[in-house]
């Protein structure tokens, strides 16, 4: 590579003239150390030539037509100098000043041997920056003023993630850090530049920490330190901070004192202020009973500034002053206070412009779109109240009360809410158990528009169905479904028909399609749980309540359902979890108690039984299964005496049924007490004469005892046996004489008509027709186990009396719901709920 580079390479002769020649030779003109000496650069200076320099005449070289020369000492003028203008010569004599002395890194000292240095590097480094010197006061007092400003942003950080605590410690920390750096400006004589806007942020921070943390005499006496200081400007408003506490506190004649104080403290500009003092003022006035005071502000804030809250408030007052003209008039300016919210055209697209229609689209679900609507929907919420509570006072009647309501909605900007109001006054009807008045009000409404006629509809379905009119509920359902195909409440209502009529598939699709309309749709949730359950497909009912569950979390239904199907799945685990849970939510229910103990006596745990069995039985005293269980259990424990207390509630229960009684009797013999006993027996005898065991035990007592009145109850015993032996005998009789004739009916219809077929009896428990006989043996199974009619004295062993004690009824596989509000359907079928506008608050 080097030799081609060489290729291109023209060396010098010796002979031809060196191109740098004449570099380090100039001219003593152009030496600017002697040009003090020089008198032609002297005169230039001091005359206006030195003013206006001269322009070249001729072309040439900054080294005029002098020629170049090499080392060698040829004379040869470069032609790429031939041309320029003069820069600095002198031209015919004339001194002129040079601008260029020197070429750039080319001087007299390069003959001397100094280096090319053009930008100053041989000096070396430049010197490092000054250290600020921290030791003194006033930085000092500097540094600790950041430190303070960044404690009250830590405070208010702390607040804003809700740590209150560590809010107030940082709060305190830097007020005290403050009053540090105060005292140190007053020992170095700087106490003309304390911040005092530091001192008030920390003061304020202070006393908003302590309200937060509810520490109230604390922040009312740091708000008092703020107001008291004349060089705090603006200190007044916080007064009102003063009176929200007071407030807090139920002081109210001190807080209305200091929102006064505060009023007087605010001009007329702060219009909106001023009006947000007075709002507070009525509510004081308001919870003192003060109602003129509270109507006094409120007048003036609707007369001023008229917002609806103050508009709702107003009313109220009138109301409870029962002021009917004036509340007529306040209920005009309600409807009457302009909301500020654009109309619905501007999001309706203008043309099929797709561009357009796109931000329109953007622009419907927007935050400002959102707030619109909830502040419309707070407006109709208040409108809808007051006219629910001034109805029935402001005319004679609640019908024409609510009427008149409704005319002057309709006159105004909430026409749409006048439909709203007249179901809801459908609504109050059935709340006033007028039905026939709830209905004619709904059925005005199946010529409305669509929304309206879906409702009314439904409405009128769930009325019919409460009513057990199951055609009339269908034909409404269906209405309200052809009025709005995707209304949820509709079609679970229609489900709801089907349910009843047992065709369980097809309830369990409405459920389903109304879960797809409206995934929230609780009621439907409930009942597809209850289909399926019914389908015995337990385990989509387990996983129908378990979502449910997680929408619902404190529904004591939910949590029962859920436990039962646990139950049947015979997983007690799991089952006594949900209940642990249920009760957790109501502790008060007895049936949750008792299913409780039923599953641990089941379990073998009867500590645990009897602990809830007799939670139970305290709640509610009138559950037969559980005094039964109790009862069997403080006999089995051997502690008769407290047995008797329980047989006995048992008899007040159910005085016709002998065998309380007896159970009294007997547990009185057992614990040995054979005087009480007799008497106890005595006083059934009275009570069922025929009674064959109060007999024998009289008999046998008497006989022991060594009584006079043993052989006239033989004698009683005698008789009661023969005559129970004859009943018996006539019963068996006529049952074989009946046998007998239906077997020969059948026989004779068999044989005149074969193709006859015998009635068949609908039964649509699908219980069999021994079910009450055999339930009646359930219950009285464990009671016959207890006092052996041969054994009067005697303790029943262990083999007498189950160590499992089972419930008589059994286990019940669905069970009312335990809501406070008791539906009025079937036990295992949850209500249709028929909307927030439908259902107020």
């Amino acid at each position: 590579m080097s030799s081609k580079m060489m290729e291109h390479v023209h060396l010098a002769a010796e002979e031809e003239d060196d191109l740098y020649s004449g570099y380090n030779d100039y001219n003593p003109t152009f030496d600017s150390e002697e040009l003090d000496n020089d008198p032609g650069f002297q005169q230039a200076v001091k005359t206006s030539h030195g003013r206006r320099p001269p322009t070249a005449k001729f072309p040439g070289t900054a080294i005029g037509g002098r020629a170049l020369g090499t080392s060698f000492g040829s004379r040869v003028p470069m032609a790429s100098s031939m041309g320029r203008p003069m820069t600095g010569a002198v031209q015919d004599g004339a001194a002129r000043p040079m601008t260029a002395v020197r070429a750039a890194g080319y001087s007299s000292a390069m003959a001397r041997g100094s280096a090319f240095d053009p930008l100053g590097q041989s000096k070396g480094p430049a010197p490092p920056l000054e250290i600020k010197n921290e030791d003194t006061p006033e930085e000092k007092m500097k540094i600790l003023e950041r430190k303070v400003n960044d404690l009250i942003e830590e405070s208010c950080m702390a607040h804003g993630h809700g740590d209150l605590q560590l809010s107030l410690e940082k709060a305190k920390e830097a007020g005290r850090k403050e009053r540090a750096l105060v005292r140190q400006r007053e020992q170095t004589g700087t106490a003309d530049t304390i911040n005092l806007d530091l001192t008030y942020s920390v003061l304020f921070n202070l006393a908003n920490q302590y309200a937060n943390n509810d520490m109230y005499p604390e922040a009312l006496n740091t708000y008092q330190v703020i107001v008291k200081n004349k060089m705090f400007s603006n200190a007044g408003l916080l007064k009102v901070n003063m009176a929200n506490i007071y407030f807090k506190q139920k002081n109210y004649p001190k807080a209305i004192k200091f929102y006064r104080m505060a009023l007087d403290q605010i001009s007329n500009a702060h219009k909106e202020l001023r009006i947000k003092i007075m709002q507070n003022i009525a509510v004081v006035f308001t919870r003192i009973g003060k109602y003129s005071d509270a109507i006094t502000s409120l007048e003036h804030i609707m007369s001023e500034s008229p917002n609806i809250k103050t508009g709702y408030n107003l009313i109220l007052c009138y109301y409870a002053i029962g002021d009917r003209e004036r509340m007529k008039k306040a209920f005009q300016k309600l409807i009457s206070v302009p909301l500020g919210i654009d109309e619905e055209d501007k999001y309706t697209p203008p043309n099929d412009d797709p561009h357009t229609n796109l931000v329109i689209e953007a622009i419907k679900n927007d935050q400002l779109h959102q707030m619109e609507r909830e502040k419309k929907a707070m407006a109709e919420k208040f409108i809808m109240t007051a006219a629910k509570l001034i109805a029935p006072i402001i005319e004679v009647s609640f019908a024409a009360g609510f009427d008149w309501c409704v005319e002057m909605v309709k006159t105004s900007q909430y026409v749409e809410l006048a439909n709203d109001l007249e179901i809801n006054k459908a609504i109050t009807y059935l709340r006033q158990r007028d039905f026939n008045q709830a209905v004619e009000t709904l059925k005005m409404f199946e010529k409305k528009d669509t929304r309206v006629k879906s409702a009314a509809a439904t409405n009128l379905s769930f009325l019919y169905f409460l009513e057990k009119d199951l055609d009339q509920a269908d034909r409404y359902a269906d209405l309200a479904m052809v009025a709005d195909r995707y209304n949820p409440a509709a079609l679970t209502n229609k489900g709801n028909t089907v349910f009843v009529r047992h065709d369980y598939e097809k309830a369990a699709e409405f459920y389903k399609e109304a879960l797809r309309n409206d995934s929230s749709c609780t009621e439907a949730l409930y009942n597809l749980g209850l289909t399926y359950k019914r389908l015995g497909r337990l385990e989509e009912s387990l996983d129908c309540f378990t979502k449910l569950h997680a929408i619902l979390r404190n529904c004591a239904q939910v949590m029962y359902q859920l436990a039962s199907l646990y139950e049947t799945l015979e997983d007690s685990n799991q089952a006594i979890e949900w209940l642990m849970q249920m009760i957790s939510v109501t502790p008060t229910d007895p049936q949750a108690l008792a299913k409780l103990g039923e599953l641990y006596d089941h379990e073998g745990d009867k500590s645990q039984a009897f602990q809830y069995y007799y939670e139970s039985f305290r709640y509610f005293p009138s559950n037969m299964d559980v005094i039964e269980w109790l009862g069997a259990y403080y006999i089995d424990t051997q502690f008769c005496e407290k047995a008797i207390h329980y047989f006995e509630r048992a008899a007040l229960i159910q005085p016709t049924q002998v065998k309380w009684q007896l159970m009294v009797a007997s547990c009185y013999r057992r614990s040995g007490n054979y005087q009480k006993a007799l008497e106890t027996y005595k006083n059934i005898h009275q009570k069922f004469p025929d009674s064959v065991e109060c007999l024998r035990f009289l008999v046998r007592l008497c006989s022991d005892m060594g009584l006079k009145e043993v052989q006239d109850y033989a004698t009683k015993l005698k008789k009661v046996e023969k005559m129970k032996e004859k009943r018996e005998q006539r019963v068996k009789s006529g049952r074989e004489s009946s046998a007998r004739s239906r077997r020969e009916g059948s026989a004779s219809s068999v044989g005149s008509s074969p193709n006859s077929t015998p009635p068949i009896k609908n039964n649509d428990s699908g219980q069999s027709s021994h079910g009450t006989s055999a339930k009646g043996e359930r219950l009285s199974a464990r009671l016959r186990a207890l006092p052996g009619s041969n054994e009067p004295y005697e303790a029943s062993s262990q083999r007498d009396i189950d160590a499992s004690y089972v419930d008589p009824l059994g286990p019940q596989l669905e069970r009312p719901k335990t809501a406070a509000k008791k539906r009025a359907e079937e036990d295992e079928f949850a209500d249709e709920e028929l909307g927030d506008d439908l259902l107020p608050e």
